[in-house]
């Protein structure tokens, strides 16, 4: 498979993944899904690579997903403005079954490590949640921001953040937006 969306480098036992739309900050698109996992697969049938990284390039991990088609971002029909970044026909046949990235980053045979360069944000976190080790920068800023969209969180993390900082924190994080914002202060005496 090429990639467009990715890049899939092996040196010795490691192989990189590297989320490669630098000029969206490696805004996600359901192409981009598919050709991680296929990456991983690709990693899990290599007897040579042990370990996997991913990470992103330039300045971001991932800035979520690619809305740049406004409203219709998640119009999938053919032809439709959303279906290049959220599932056409071609990114629905290259996703196929088993849940796709997933179910690759979950299943993976091989030690699975992202590397937060930058910001993650939305599914730029949650496409990190089933590998093994997780790393971040000084750079590294994360989003929970779905209740602040009206969005319920994806990729399973419903189900993975529990599972890593327990129920009470992931219930912080996820609904931070919500109960975080301060408070304007009015000008009359209280």
């Amino acid at each position: 498979m090429t990639y467009e969306t990715i890049r899939y480098e092996a040196e010795g036992p490691i192989a990189t993944i590297t989320l490669n739309r630098p000029e969206k900050l490696n805004a996600y698109t359901a192409r981009m899904g598919a050709e991680l996992a296929d990456a991983i697969v690709q990693t899990d049938e290599d007897d040579a690579i042990r370990a996997v990284i991913l990470t992103g390039e330039g300045r971001g991990f991932c800035a979520g997903a690619d809305i740049s088609a406004g409203a219709n971002s998640f119009d999938t029909r053919e032809g439709a403005a959303g279906a290049g970044n959220f599932g056409g026909g071609e990114t629905r046949r290259l996703r196929g079954a088993g849940g796709g990235f997933v179910g690759a980053l979950f299943n993976a045979k091989k030690a699975t490590i992202t590397a937060f360069n930058g910001p993650a944000v939305g599914v730029g976190v949650t496409l990190a949640l089933p590998t093994d080790i997780k790393i971040a920068s000084s750079a590294a800023r994360f989003g929970f921001v779905f209740a602040r969209r009206g969005l319920v969180p994806e990729a399973g993390s419903a189900w993975f953040l529990p599972q890593l900082v327990g129920l009470s924190q992931a219930l912080r994080w996820s609904c931070q937006a919500v109960f975080s914002t301060p408070r304007k202060r009015s000008g009359a005496v209280s």
